[in-house]
């Protein structure tokens, strides 16, 4: 492989929405809480275009009618429920073993940067067969600062030992491109994973965008690094 053409030493990625599709697994969480208050359940199309956005937005759609105090409160529970149904209904996306195979196989060192808190982010790695492939795990609350904050993304290359540069930075939300952003990392949108209707990803200013992880097999689809 030639130098001009190569994948970049460290890559980093979101994990819901980029690697994994955790969305049925969220859906199944939502919906055990609704029926433990007589309510239908919800659909996948509803829950799914929020998936990233976190247990606040997630409670906000199954339970619309609760204003931000009360999607507050729900959190513990719904984390609690979860924890339950934790990597038995989602899987990872078409593609993205391709990719982190190409990824081994080519010497760059990987990583997952999410917001996920980091034990249950840690519990699912098994389950994938990925937690000897993965160099480093950071999760929402491993820092004392969070996605979109830097911090996170500039202590993944850091514990790789790269720098920021040398690193590429996968995610499906604006919050994961403007931390990329300001830790002066390249990125890619990940366009497969989950947007709202209203959602401009062009307008997140990511380095190149990509439809499908089978994509990033190529090396020629990676931002250029040093």
């Amino acid at each position: 492989m030639s130098d001009a053409v190569r994948f970049p030493p460290g890559a980093l990625f979101d994990l819901d929405g980029t690697l994994l599709d955790s969305a049925p697994d969220m859906l199944a969480t939502v919906n055990r809480m609704r029926d433990s208050r007589g309510r239908p359940p919800i659909t996948l199309a509803e829950i799914r275009p929020v998936v990233s956005r976190g247990a606040r937005a997630m409670a906000s759609v199954a339970f619309p009618e609760l204003d931000a105090d009360g999607v507050l409160a729900l959190v513990p529970e719904f984390l609690s429920v979860y924890g339950e149904e934790l990597g038995r209904h989602g899987a990872p996306f078409d593609g993205v073993e391709a990719m982190l195979s190409a990824l081994d196989a080519a010497g760059t060192r990987w990583g997952i940067v999410t917001n996920k808190p980091e034990a249950l982010a840690a519990r699912i790695l098994p389950q994938l067969g990925w937690q000897d492939r993965c160099a480093v795990l950071v999760g929402g609350d491993t820092l004392a600062e969070r996605k979109p904050h830097p911090l996170p993304l500039l202590y993944a290359a850091d514990a790789m030992g790269l720098s920021p540069a040398a690193c590429v930075y996968v995610g499906d939300d604006a919050r994961d491109i403007v931390a990329a952003r300001a830790a002066g990392m390249p990125s890619i949108v990940a366009l497969w994973g989950y947007r709202l209707a209203d959602d401009d990803p062009v307008a997140w200013q990511g380095t190149v965008m990509h439809d499908a992880p089978g994509a990033l097999v190529d090396p020629s689809a990676w931002p250029a690094t040093p």
